[in-house]
């Protein structure tokens, strides 16, 4: 799965970048602007794409109304603020939409969780989770998100209903996910400030340290390899 390829990239390092900047030629950048799926487009293997074909082909997993809490959800887990836009602005549903086709093992908890959030709201409010205010919708994500609370008595933490196990269960699933597809989105990789491989200028080895061990670039190697302002 790409995005979670991109996940790896991030954490190895960004040595591999500068082989992509330059494969990425311009009939290549073309090519990838033209495409619906330009995010990590370039360097699929055939069999990649064949396979993201095949699930895009496919019908859709989540239902309208599934999908429309889902975007009411994930934008209260990262609402948009004055440095990015939101989990939807980053279509985060799509991604979402994507991995439980792509990993089929997260179908049944987030299928499961959006009936019990419906029928929990449904149960206190009469109404799904979507049609819910906004200030119905906080008080039961507060509940499910943050579900200890600090017993004065006891003075340790409790949980703050047992009922609430399946939807703690299903939010920590949500938040990650949504988490997970924002930060490896276009949006989301801006929000943090990772730019990649910029150029630059080295200016070598400080003189100090060359002078601690015993070694001094020679006139060609500074006349060949830095900058004006240094040689």
């Amino acid at each position: 799965m790409d995005r979670r390829k991109s996940i790896k990239a991030l954490l190895l390092g960004t040595a591999a970048s500068g082989v992509f900047i330059e494969a990425c030629k311009n009939s290549d950048k073309k090519a990838i602007a033209g495409s619906k799926d330009v995010f990590m487009y370039q360097g699929r293997m055939e069999e990649e794409d064949k396979y993201l074909a095949k699930l895009n082909a496919g019908d859709k997993f989540f239902t309208d109304h599934e999908m429309a809490t889902i975007i009411v959800l994930e934008d209260i887990i990262l609402p948009k603020d004055e440095v990015s836009g939101s989990a939807s602005d980053a279509k985060v549903h799509e991604f979402l939409e994507f991995i439980v086709k792509d990993m089929p093992s997260h179908q049944t908890p987030l299928r499961g969780g959006l009936r019990w959030l419906d029928m929990y709201c449904l149960n206190h409010y009469e109404k799904a989770f979507k049609d819910c205010d906004k200030k119905q919708q906080l008080e039961i994500v507060d509940q499910i998100a943050y579900p200890e609370v600090k017993d004065a008595i006891a003075k340790t933490k409790r949980v703050r209903k047992p009922e609430l196990a399946q939807g703690i269960a299903f939010f920590n699933k949500m938040r990650d996910m949504v988490m997970t597809g924002f930060y490896t989105s276009e949006i989301g990789v801006k929000d943090i400030g990772y730019m990649g491989n910029t150029p630059n200028m080295w200016n070598g080895v400080p003189d100090d340290v060359l002078k601690q061990y015993g070694y001094a670039y020679t006139d060609k190697e500074l006349k060949e390899c830095m900058s004006p302002d240094k040689v």
